[in-house]
């Protein structure tokens, strides 16, 4: 069996793995010069940056791939952050996101004068929402029928009351926490996804039991540490990667694959392919597909990102790994993200300083700042403006926060905006995850690991069932691998 994988982001790769350790012959087809997708890594003068995902959960998806492919579990190093997140309010109020459950319902308590079993239950309802839908939602195919008639699916159904499907995130928030900045602090798991709380259903809480229910980790070496991990296990398992080699169409007869056509090969036959390219632009310009195309365009689009790459020259104490600067008012931010498709002017701003656990990615005495702010998806607005304006109100709001003048520390920058991760990732719109979760169905909607119309085509990936970030792309990765075996 041959199979042709197009793109080598996280799910691509992890595909990959999976495809060659039970001996296909595998190829992975990548236009850009190195490996990751979303997931890589950039110099800027001295300073070292990842790009591309920033917090890191379920590492151990990331050592079953290295269990699976011969080699200890524990050749994939990391560390469990003591600290999830640091968080900051215009009023002065700071909350630590202790790892450990206890110390941050008592941080909480104390910071917002309530009682810590306000914490404590939900840290039971998001790990509730998470063993239910886990089976369910995030390691098998919704789009396949015979998978309704399982243990799990019965367990999730007969528990459907806890799972707050039909509620919104918001609504949800509001109800069980009360505190303003308590429901503030949760609701900021919906861009997890890139989505709205205000639109997206109460069983996304489950992602806060990612979080803290089961830990924030750090990769040694950091975050571009985990892409180098998964391109070594797929060439040592025999997969060949090519590089600079850009897909321009996926072959097809009477509906059936059976290839790939790249700008150097006229044709390279397959007895299956996998797009780890976005569903979109794979259907529009692979397979030139308007019919499916436009099905899938009609699908709303995740948020996006504007993001600053900072190189400080000099070091901050009181900031951690993670730290969020949240917006005065949340609802009116995401209503402008949304229903203006624009950046408000008091954005909620995530600082990822990856050189307080990789200091080789400084100089001595500073830092690399990873300043992130939502955007919505690029649908021709003027970017220069909109990030020019973004700049100027992230440097306001963080000198305000933080008493100091930003810009005199900031030694080199690059920025990258829902243009650059259009081009860069061939990624519809900028978005980064693909379609919202800004519906009570969302899960659903997504579209499936297989193609309902093109016989021996899978997806893996960001835009594919079961959606974004690092630990849900090496599950579409899993599933797409067992779908293809299953194929044969």
């Amino acid at each position: 069996m041959k199979t042709s994988i197009i793109g080598s982001g996280v799910g691509g790769l992890a595909t990959a793995v999976r495809l060659a350790a039970a001996g296909q012959t595998v190829d992975v087809w990548e236009a850009n010069a190195y490996a990751g997708g979303k997931l890589s890594e950039v110099w800027c003068g001295d300073y070292r940056f990842d790009v591309g995902p920033s917090v890191f959960t379920l590492p151990f998806l990331v050592q079953d791939l290295f269990e699976l492919s011969g080699l200890p579990r524990d050749e994939f190093k990391f560390k469990k952050l003591d600290i999830t997140c640091r968080y900051f309010w215009e009023d002065g109020t700071e909350i630590v996101g202790w790892a450990d459950p206890q110390r941050f319902a008592d941080e909480v308590a104390q910071k917002l004068k309530l009682n810590p079993a306000v914490l404590h239950e939900r840290f039971v309802y998001s790990e509730r929402i998470y063993t239910h839908t886990k089976p369910v939602f995030l390691e098998q195919s919704l789009h396949k029928l015979s998978n309704y008639f399982t243990k799990e699916v019965a367990l999730a159904i007969a528990n459907i009351q806890y799972l707050t499907l039909f509620s919104t995130m918001n609504d949800v928030n509001q109800r069980t926490l009360k505190h303003p900045k308590l429901v503030q602090l949760f609701n900021r798991y919906a861009t997890f996804n890139g989505s709205s709380p205000f639109l997206a259903s109460g069983v996304l809480n489950s992602i806060a039991h990612l979080e803290h229910g089961i830990g924030v980790f750090a990769p040694e070496g950091g975050m571009y540490a985990i892409t180098q991990s998964l391109e070594k296990l797929a060439v040592k398992n025999g997969a060949t990667l090519h590089y600079n080699q850009r897909v321009n169409a996926i072959l097809h007869e009477n509906k059936r694959v059976y290839g790939i056509q790249t700008e150097h090969i006229d044709s390279h036959r397959s007895d299956a392919v996998v797009s780890n390219s976005d569903v979109f632009p794979t259907y529009k310009h692979l397979l030139k597909d308007e019919t499916a195309a436009a099905k899938e365009f009609k699908k709303e689009r995740s948020l996006s990102a504007v993001v600053f790459y900072w190189g400080i020259n000099r070091e901050f104490p009181n900031l951690d790994v993670h730290n969020t600067f949240f917006s005065e008012n949340y609802e009116a931010e995401f209503s402008t993200l949304i229903d203006q498709h624009d950046i408000c002017n008091d954005p909620t701003i995530y600082v990822n300083i990856g050189s307080k656990y990789a200091p080789q990615d400084a100089p001595p005495n500073s830092e690399t700042w990873f300043v992130m702010v939502n955007a919505p998806a690029n649908s021709g607005q003027n970017w220069d403006e909109i990030v020019a304006r973004t700049r100027q109100n992230i440097l306001q709001k963080l000198n305000r926060m933080l008493h100091i003048d930003l810009e005199k520390l900031i030694e080199t920058e690059m920025v990258f905006d829902p243009r650059v991760i259009e081009q860069r990732n061939t990624t519809f719109q900028g978005s980064i995850y693909g379609t919202s979760s800004n519906d009570r169905m969302a899960a659903f909607f997504r579209h499936p690991n297989f193609s309902p119309t093109y016989k021996n085509l899978f997806f893996a990936g960001t835009s594919a069932h079961p959606g974004g970030g690092i630990p849900l792309c090496l599950l579409s990765g899993k599933i797409a691998s067992e779908m293809v075996l299953a194929n044969k």
